[in-house]
């Protein structure tokens, strides 16, 4: 059974600023990643046609402002023209933040309707993790958002915070909501693993130890190996 099969998707976030640099290193993960995530926001010139035109696996857009952690300091409508453009041509998520404007979240998933695209609603703390009432409250928002998928990620301070998030499937299946959830920092690395055997859609990867995108984010040859390893011994 092979990771894919199992449920296990890896997404590889590509984050180079350099168009050239990026596609190669999309193209080196393709062979252990199960989804590509391009960030916009790390290119010196955002563009979403030499990836869909290039490459195989199904691609995740992100264009992570600045207020999220992210690199784009842009006009907003830019921002989500990029993501409604890779949506209409053949994207198979975008990924826009749950603090993002009510009319900027309205204009994607318009674009992705009728498509194949589907719509992450995502959601960050780089500093710390809430109460399992401030998590539930967080999902709850992502669930009326519209959305296809949610993603919620916090920073692990102890072993109790990555319960709490991991928890959050729990919560998920009930409600029949596909949720990316797990933890950063180097107490969430175990949630990056685990999470997809607890219930998680996916988790995240970098294409090497030198390019991770956040924090506790480990090499896809090292995720994929693991989780390879954690099936077989299934």
């Amino acid at each position: 059974m092979t990771v894919t099969e199992n449920n296990k998707r890896i997404c590889v976030s590509i984050a180079d600023p350099a168009l050239a640099a990026a596609l190669a290193a999309a193209k080196a993960a393709e062979p252990l990643a199960d989804v590509l995530e391009i960030r916009l926001d790390s290119l010196d010139e955002p563009d979403v046609a030499p990836f869909l035109e290039q490459l195989d696996k199904p691609l995740l857009f992100t264009c992570r402002p600045d207020w999220e952690g992210g690199n784009f300091a842009g006009e907003e409508e830019t921002r989500i023209d990029l993501l409604c453009q890779a949506a209409k041509s053949g994207a198979a998520y975008v990924d826009i933040e749950l603090r993002a404007d009510d009319d900027s979240r309205r204009q994607l998933l318009a674009a992705a309707k009728g498509t194949n695209c589907q719509v992450i609603v995502s959601w960050h703390d780089f500093k710390v993790t809430a109460s399992a009432q401030g998590l539930s409250k967080v999902f709850q928002e992502m669930y009326r958002s519209g959305a296809d998928i949610g993603k919620l990620v916090t920073t692990a301070r102890d072993y109790r915070d990555v319960l709490r998030v991991l928890s959050l499937q729990d919560e998920a299946a009930e409600m029949d909501f596909p949720l990316i959830a797990f933890c950063m920092g180097p107490l969430g690395v175990i949630s990056r693993v685990a999470t997809c055997d607890l219930g998680g859609y996916m988790t995240y990867a970098a294409p090497s130890k030198e390019a991770a995108t956040a924090p506790g984010q480990l090499p896809v040859a090292t995720l994929h190996a693991m989780l390879t390893e954690l099936t077989n011994a299934g």
